[in-house]
């Protein structure tokens, strides 16, 4: 680690009786040769500390808790080529002008700075950092730094199989990769985009490379995917990975709600259900996880609880976005422009002055949860992939006396490991992983799920009143004949190489009949297993791309879009199902429509079946088909 002698340390924050600038936001901020604005008490009590307890580190790095400031994190890039639900709006962020973002010269500059003043480790952020075309270069200039000991990337792993060797080669040691399901279909309604297979292959590949640990963090989100928390450590039995499990985390655009945030304590009761002997490792300086590993396992399991119980006390980290603002917290909304003070020509002497300032002024924790959730601060993507700090944890919903996961009756099965291991390593998944349950909040009496964002305006996405009025627009004739079968009455599979590719369109529906209580828990979103609507509506979405798999005589469909749409009838206490399959290809796709509407209704039924017995599935029917050589059809 760089140092500098403790005379010269105190003489530079020493020298003057003020600071030359402020840590709260751009406007405030003083330009190079301004003068300076009056010290603040916090300023003072830093300068007490100083005088008392002066360490061999930068002063300009330490605030006024004495905290250390080694571990510095830079935004390569605002730009991402996923949307994840936690990290940014569906609809993306407003990006900052090229002209405004730090040049790589820039982002050197000021690595080679803070690591002169003690940084020894820098991790590479974004929005996807892997993404910045010149980040292989900026790897290899980082690792020419004297003092500089780690060089991380925090990445969603998209790109990584492909770069990680010329990455190593530059100096990359260390890697966290973003992986919040092990469901492919969940994954693509995660991220809003596909490249779970490549995710796979990125971490294959770390792994083949010689990383070890292998980071894997996972936000953990109840309804959404805590119910793979075993899947997940599973995992680290044969595999070199550290599983981390962090805390969701409200930011600008991702819809924060406590109750979709899963604590730490409730993980941790998870897992030691399944695996009691589940032992605490010691907590490293200034780490923002809890280690636990189990007995036997080549990996280990960690928990990021910036939610529930900060590490504010030891947080030794600097955030520094693409378009070049200090950030001293994660969670707070203040920050410094340095590229300003860069293009105005400021010396290193003005810039040390300008961030040791920004330091001094890092409070000694953040708001906690429920504050920071109602604070405007930036979407993830425009901070960073992940993590870090948090408040005292509040009081708790009692979670003892149920079992959302059904973890209590579960039998360990000593194979999962072994089995799941051996995927990874093909780069395939595990095949039994189960559905995710989401919990979205209270519900509301008018409340409906649509896979389809802009589902009530969408006229294909027919309600339960237009579907009673629907009517023949074309003839669907019949035949006489079986089509599934040969000439001697044998199954078989219509050849269908002679057809034309058209644009096939299928509507199906079917409908639930909860009865009074499961439906005023459904319409309330009350269920102990979560929220049965979204997680019919998966089951239906992932149902529809199987359904070649499932209904041995049907062609593999490369469908273009499914969607899936369940809303409630509070005169029969029912659920109505709506699926629609679209595909351009030489045959129909109304079986991947049936399909879709038929295991929406049957996962309905396993949601509600704890509360109600008396559950009837039916009028699973088609509803329109469009596209075939037999013409269109619409139920009358």
């Amino acid at each position: 680690m760089a140092s500098q002698p403790v005379s010269r340390m105190l003489r530079r924050v020493l020298r003057s009786s003020v600071r030359g600038c402020s840590s709260g936001a751009p406007v405030t901020q003083p330009r190079p040769g301004e003068p300076s604005q009056s010290a603040s008490e916090e300023l003072s009590r830093r300068r007490q500390f100083l005088r008392e307890f002066a360490a061999p580190f930068s002063a300009f790095l330490t605030d006024s808790f004495g905290r250390h400031h080694s571990y510095l994190r830079i935004s390569l890039t605002e730009k991402c080529n996923l949307r994840c639900q936690y990290c940014m709006p569906a609809e993306g962020v407003p990006l900052t002008p090229k002209a405004d973002l730090l040049t790589t010269e820039e982002i050197l500059t000021l690595a080679r700075l803070f690591v002169k003043e003690g940084v020894d480790k820098i991790r590479l952020t974004g929005g996807e950092p892997l993404i910045r075309p010149d980040v292989v270069d900026i790897v290899a200039q980082l690792h020419q730094l004297e003092g500089l000991r780690t060089i991380g990337v925090t990445t969603n792993g998209i790109n990584l199989a492909r770069l990680l060797p010329q990455l190593q080669k530059a100096g990359l040691n260390a890697i966290n990769i973003s992986l919040d399901t092990l469901v492919p279909a969940k994954f693509e309604f995660i991220v809003r985009r596909k490249g779970f297979h490549k995710v796979m292959e990125g971490i294959h590949k770390a792994i083949e490379l010689g990383y070890n640990p292998v980071k894997v963090n996972c936000v953990v989100m109840r309804g959404l995917n805590e119910d793979e928390l075993l899947d997940f450590v599973a995992l680290t039995e044969g595999l070199p990975l550290d599983m981390r499990f962090i805390e969701y985390m409200p930011f600008d655009g991702n819809k924060w709600n406590f109750k979709k945030m899963v604590s730490y304590k409730e993980m941790l009761d998870t897992l030691r259900q399944q695996w009691p002997e589940l032992e605490k490792l010691p907590e490293e300086e200034s780490s923002t996880a809890k280690a636990f590993k189990i007995p036997g396992f080549r990996g280990q399991v960690s928990f990021i609880t910036s939610m529930s119980e900060h590490f504010c006390g030891t947080c030794n980290r600097l955030r520094i976005t693409a378009d070049g603002n200090l950030k001293v917290c994660l969670f707070g909304n203040s920050e410094v422009s340095l590229r300003d003070h860069l293009r105005a020509g400021a010396s290193e002497e003005e810039l040390l002055r300008i961030i040791g300032a920004a330091v001094g002024r890092k409070k000694r924790q953040h708001a906690g949860m429920f504050n920071i959730s109602q604070m405007k601060n930036r979407p993830m993507v425009l901070i960073e992939l992940f993590l870090m700090l948090q408040d005292s944890p509040p009081a708790l919903p009692n979670t003892s006396s149920w079992d959302p996961l059904g973890i209590q009756g579960l039998r360990h099965r000593p194979s999962v490991s072994n089995q799941v291991s051996t995927l990874w390593k093909r780069c395939l998944i595990p095949q039994t992983c189960p559905f995710a349950q989401r919990q979205l909040g209270s519900g509301s009496p008018q409340r409906h799920y649509s896979s389809h964002p802009d589902s009530d305006t969408n006229p294909k996405c027919l309600s339960p009143k237009s579907q009673a009025s629907a009517s023949h627009s074309g003839t669907l004739p019949t035949s006489d004949q079986l089509t599934h079968v040969d000439t001697e009455g044998r199954a078989a599979m219509v050849d269908v190489g002679s057809k034309p590719d058209t644009e096939r369109v299928a509507v199906a529906s079917a409908m639930v009949l909860l009865g009074p209580v499961a439906f005023k828990l459904v319409q309330e979103n009350q269920l102990k297993k979560g929220d049965a609507l979204v997680v019919a509506q998966l089951a239906g979405i992932q149902a529809a791309k199987l359904t070649s798999q499932l209904i041995p005589l049907c062609h593999h469909v490369a469908l273009s879009h499914v969607q899936v749409r369940l809303e409630l009838d509070s005169t029969r206490h029912a659920v109505v199902i709506q699926a629609s399959c679209r595909a351009q290809g030489p045959t129909g796709v109304e079986m991947e429509a049936l399909t879709s509407a038929a295991v929406a209704a049957l996962t309905l039924y396993d949601m509600c079946k704890a509360v109600s017995r008396d559950i009837v599935l039916g009028e699973i029917k088609l509803i329109s088909k469009t596209g075939g050589q037999r013409g269109d059809y619409h139920r009358t």
